[in-house]
């Protein structure tokens, strides 16, 4: 039996990638993205949630929750705007991840089966991330704690959950970044030499929906290239 999968983000960048490995393994994939469903409005999950259980016949097996947004909330910024781009932020990366988790769980328990959940979050989790971006590395630190609660939850249920944590990672998001901060300056403080690619994130994503051992539930991979070693 094919497993079915549920990605969100997948139009770019890691999304894009993960797609793209998932699609050479032996799974039915809905692949989404914000032309399926918008993750910022009120009622965006449970469209998403909807249109997966149609595309993949009514079973998801296995979701992973890529989908994020990374802009900048400077603060010096008006309080309303400073305000409203937290609320965006935290709303996108972490609320519609945490909903999508939730109706995935409840059909498992529900119909008595196993599922995996994965979690892309981010070194900021742990590091921290730039002064206009509080609400990022916040966003990325509650998905990690959502995903330890989640595997300590329902383990016993065959429910597993995963995170992984990359660094600076080439996709379109990431290299205007790493231009804005100094390009060459910032690659100094990563050992590796070099920023992820987005199909080594991608290897890692698939392994955990797939193949990880359920010892492993619980489990947050870093991908940062040693930039910070926990």
């Amino acid at each position: 039996m094919t497993t079915n999968i549920l990605l969100t983000g997948a139009s770019r960048g890691i999304g894009a990638a993960i797609a793209e490995t998932l699609r050479t393994r032996n799974v039915t994939l809905f692949a989404a993205s914000s032309a399926d469903a918008d993750l910022g409005a009120e009622d965006g999950p449970d469209r998403l949630w909807e249109q997966a259980l149609d595309r993949l016949d009514g079973r998801v097996d296995a979701v992973i929750n890529n989908a994020g947004v990374f802009e900048a909330s400077p603060l010096n910024e008006a309080d309303d705007v400073w305000l409203e781009q937290w609320r965006r932020t935290m709303t996108v990366n972490l609320e519609a991840s945490a909903r999508l988790c939730r109706f995935a769980i409840l059909a498992w328990q529900s119909q008595g089966r196993p599922g995996r959940i994965v979690n892309i979050a981010s070194r900021a989790a742990y590091r921290g991330d730039s002064p206009a971006h509080w609400h990022y590395a916040a966003s990325k630190a509650g998905m990690v704690a959502m995903t330890k609660t989640i595997a300590r939850g329902y383990a016993a249920d065959g429910i597993l959950a995963f995170a992984v944590c990359p660094g600076f990672t080439m996709t379109g998001m990431a290299s205007d970044y790493l231009e804005s901060r100094g390009g060459d300056a910032l690659l100094a403080d990563i050992p590796l030499g070099r920023v992820a690619q987005p199909d080594e994130i991608a290897t890692i994503a698939a392994f955990l929906a797939l193949d990880a051992p359920p010892s492993m539930t619980g489990a947050v991979l870093d991908a940062n290239g040693a930039s910070y070693v926990r």
